[in-house]
């Protein structure tokens, strides 16, 4: 009778440690681009960028604990379509910071310029503010908060379209550049601004499940 009683009740703990590994790894990968895009050492940056691939696949794995979870227990602690939607959409940063460091490698962008600096930070800060609100799911104690830090999330995703713009202008504008390199900037320059966009799309997952559940 306990082993049948076990088997229905809620397993909270176990998403919310696996969702607050994956953030704690957000986190450090967004540290170390945002460090890798202020290195002028080529050699430190580039080992930094590499390093970025095991951060990826950590993700990928705490990604797959999460579905493996979802098949095993049947009352989860939000709807599981929500569990899903927050686990891809986290997943879908650290594919994109991966992304990101990986064409700068293969694409031999020597430079780091400024546009590559701040859409790094504004990926460091939206991925920081980003794991806070996760975390304060666990007890859905502080949901102002939550919001707050929604918002915050739509903000900073707001300055990185504008560095982008800016990013775009200032490439075209550039008549000394060969077109191959200009195209390759702005490859790089897209993707790291799609970190952002995908802060917000986990943002407004978490928005969702409050409004359910608050």
């Amino acid at each position: 009778m306990n082993n049948i009683i076990r088997l229905f009740l809620p397993k909270d703990k176990v998403f919310y440690d696996i969702f607050e590994n994956i953030v704690a790894n957000l986190k450090e990968m967004g540290s170390t681009l945002k460090k890798a895009l202020n290195e002028n050492d080529a050699e430190k940056r580039t080992t930094l960028l590499r390093s970025l691939e095991d951060g990826e696949h950590k993700n990928d794995e705490f990604t797959h604990q999460i579905f493996v979870e979802l098949g095993k227990n049947f009352i989860t602690p939000f709807d599981r379509e929500d569990i899903h939607y927050l686990a891809t959409s986290l997943d879908d940063i650290a594919d994109y910071i991966y992304a990101s460091s990986k064409k700068i490698i293969q694409y031999k962008v020597a430079e780091n310029d400024e546009y590559m600096k701040e859409l790094a930070e504004i990926s460091h800060k939206s991925i920081k503010v980003l794991a806070d609100a996760v975390t304060k799911l666990r007890s859905m104690k502080n949901i102002s908060q939550i919001k707050q830090d929604c918002v915050t999330i739509n903000s900073l995703e707001n300055s990185a379209d504008d560095v982008l713009d800016n990013a775009i202008i200032n490439l075209f504008s550039n008549d000394q550049r060969p077109a191959i390199e200009i195209i390759k900037l702005k490859d790089v320059y897209e993707d790291l601004e799609v970190i952002s966009d995908k802060c917000e799309d986990a943002s407004n997952v978490i928005e969702s499940i409050i409004i359910k559940y608050a």
